[in-house]
């Protein structure tokens, strides 16, 4: 814990020690960083991250595994917000796994987007009816929570997308956008990616689900714009590389980039959220970097600098230990 400088009162250093004994948070933490990964007292994975006035939010899914084990164990994620990238407040779990009524577990991937004053929290879940892995919604009026389900049943489940994949898993890792002319759309996807328009109210579906030709796709999509070119990253391969593509149209098509960021150290999964911050662009992504219990199962949440080229292509993503300084 001497990794870390926290403030505040002594009741806030004593919630940080106690974190990674498992006692849950009853109010704000905040520290500085020091470097990645970002938080170094509780293990957190698949980043989404949302810009919202002057504070970057990141969400993560809480990796709860306990080692030596090897398996992944999530029930609930996480939130964190920044005026600097470099002092974070982590604020009460927002929103759990069984906070859907529908689903059995596993809080994996997602994404928060804001709309019209309200956040909605698009996530991946095992549906406890329907087999196989499913997409929510959940609703808050504050980009910290608590957050509601939105529909009180799943958005995309397992038996609407088996005439592209026969594997149960593929409804995976939602990440949203909405584009200049209010349109706002949905990306997911695991072997195979997909795409579908949202309705204004954003937790119904606007027109069939469409698949995304993409090389060497995995997991993971994060959609982004900046000017004229959409940018469509993802996790590709195993262990995990990210890539990229581009386009000038959402509907594709996609002309495919390279590699974007290189394995992640310790850990086989890679997943990226991309977001413009004060003039700058940052990768948030996740490794298995904090201490020697770190892994593939108990990953940790890292932020970097991102820089594009003067055509729009990305500068492939230098990992550091610094992080942003």
């Amino acid at each position: 814990m001497n990794r870390f400088r926290f403030m505040g009162k002594l009741g806030l250093l004593i919630l940080a020690l106690a974190a990674p004994l498992g006692l849950s948070a009853q109010g704000d933490t905040t520290f500085v960083a020091q470097g990645n990964p970002l938080f170094k007292y509780k293990y957190t994975a698949d980043p989404g991250a949302l810009v919202h006035g002057d504070k970057v939010y990141i969400y993560a899914g809480h990796d709860e595994c306990p080692a030596p084990q090897e398996r992944y164990v999530m029930n609930e994620w996480c939130v964190f917000s920044s005026s600097d990238l470099k002092t974070w407040t982590e604020h009460p779990v927002p929103l759990k796994a069984k906070d859907f009524a529908w689903a059995k577990g596993d809080a994996w991937a997602s994404q928060v987007i804001e709309r019209n004053g309200k956040f909605y929290w698009y996530v991946t879940v095992e549906h406890k009816d329907i087999h196989g892995k499913s997409i929510g919604v959940a609703v808050s009026d504050s980009p910290t929570g608590p957050f509601k389900d939105a529909r009180g049943s799943a958005l995309i489940t397992n038996d609407m997308t088996t005439q592209y994949t026969p594997i149960s898993w593929d409804d995976i890792d939602p990440t949203v956008i909405v584009d200049v002319d209010g349109q706002a759309y949905l990306f997911w996807g695991n072997t195979q990616c997909y795409y579908a328009k949202l309705k204004k109210n954003m937790i119904e579906l606007d027109g069939p689900i469409m698949p995304v030709t993409l090389p060497r796709f995995t997991e993971a999509p994060w959609i982004h714009k900046r000017g004229e070119w959409y940018y469509l990253s993802y996790a590709s391969e195993f262990p995990e590389k990210i890539c990229y593509a581009m386009s000038k149209n959402i509907n594709g098509p996609w002309e495919y980039k390279g590699i974007l960021n290189e394995i992640a150290g310790n850990s086989n999964t890679n997943h990226q959220a991309i977001i413009e911050f004060k003039g700058n662009w940052y990768f948030v992504y996740h490794n298995g970097g904090v201490n020697t219990q770190g892994g593939s199962f108990r990953r940790s949440v890292c932020i970097d600098r991102l820089y594009y080229n003067a055509d729009g292509t990305i500068k492939r993503i230098q990992m550091t230990t610094e992080g942003v300084q």
